[in-house]
């Protein structure tokens, strides 16, 4: 098995998502680049979301375009992705590629939940009609040859609920794997279909531990959905906020088990509102320094350069800063 680790960051979109005051575009951009330099496989850059629910991202259109003109075609980076809630996003992220001319949002993430309450919350939807709304996005993203990302949240507990099941969790990993293989099989002649597809496992608010974490990985790796051999790649990601300090020995274990795709996010940006008190802001995802530390330190390797992302890091910290309790990210 792959001793290579891939590693998304997060941090211009789950980082920066809920912070209080609104960052500049150029920031955003500059971010993004200095990230792009760590040697990372990937950043998510934004979100194509009303700007009426998240102001702080209401510019994705606006980073894209700075991005489009610092990497022109052909210069090497790594893959740029986008969240888009619905078809009205995705229409946004076809528009950011229409305007460039080529391919610059390459993967788009979709979101939902194994708790209802918390689906309810976050997305306004149950987790069935979150489903349906995706429905329309598959489509027209298999027909543009986009990579499609899952993000599943509350995959080991829920701020509401307590505890989810790690059985709960594998039953909405293979709705989304049924639902990205039957848009890539459905594509119009002609088009290139789905290039790749994956389920993120979001431990949303860092209640994992190892051994909460390993049954709700071993369940969703034995789905036979992943249909290997067949179709696009499919690839198992976990997403882990770092809010006791034990998101290291999470990833230790997870490796030990065959995930090889994680994300995280420079700086540890986006701390958990619902694991927030109102005098402590709760740390966010696993920082990309102590994900790479685990990596290492399992015999692993994730490709990073550690100059650059120390500058990446330095630079993501100071866009941060003390905000209320708000709404959750992944």
């Amino acid at each position: 098995m792959s001793r290579r680790v891939r590693i998304t960051d997060v941090s211009p979109r789950d980082g920066l998502q809920n912070e209080p005051l609104v960052i500049p575009a150029a920031d955003k951009a500059r971010l993004v680049e200095l990230l792009c330099a760590t040697g990372v496989d990937e950043v998510e850059v934004t979100s194509f979301v009303s700007p009426k629910w998240v102001p702080q991202l209401g510019d994705g259109a606006q980073v894209f375009a700075a991005l489009a003109a610092r990497f022109p075609a052909g210069a090497p980076r790594p893959m740029f992705s986008a969240l888009v809630p619905n078809e009205m996003g995705l229409e946004a992220a076809l528009g950011v590629n229409h305007a460039a001319g080529r391919p610059v949002v390459e993967k788009v993430s979709l979101f939902t939940a194994a708790s209802e309450t918390f689906s309810r919350k976050n997305t306004n939807a149950s987790i069935a009609e979150t489903f349906a709304r995706f429905a329309p996005v598959l489509e027209r993203a298999a027909a543009a040859g986009l990579r499609v990302r899952l993000y599943v949240s509350c995959v080991v507990a829920c701020p509401f609920e307590g505890q989810i099941a790690p059985d709960t969790v594998a039953a909405v990993a293979r709705q989304g794997l049924l639902a990205m293989r039957r848009a890539h099989e459905a594509r119009p002649a002609g088009t290139p279909g789905l290039g790749g597809i994956e389920i993120d496992l979001g431990d949303t608010i860092g209640a994992a531990t190892p051994e909460t974490l390993a049954p709700v990985i071993d369940l969703t790796l034995a789905l036979p959905e992943w249909g290997h051999g067949r179709g696009p790649e499919a690839s198992l990601v976990l997403h882990l906020h770092d809010t006791f300090g034990r998101a290291g020995s999470c990833v230790t274990r997870a490796l030990a088990m065959g995930v090889r795709s994680f994300d995280s996010a420079a700086g540890g940006l986006g701390g958990c509102p619902y694991a927030s008190t109102p005098g402590r802001r709760a740390p966010g995802n696993i920082s990309t320094a102590t994900l790479v530390r685990a990596v290492r330190e399992a015999g692993f390797e994730a490709g990073i350069d550690d100059a650059a992302l120390a500058l990446a890091s330095e630079f993501a910290a100071g866009l941060s800063a003390p905000r209320p309790v708000g709404e959750a990210g992944s």
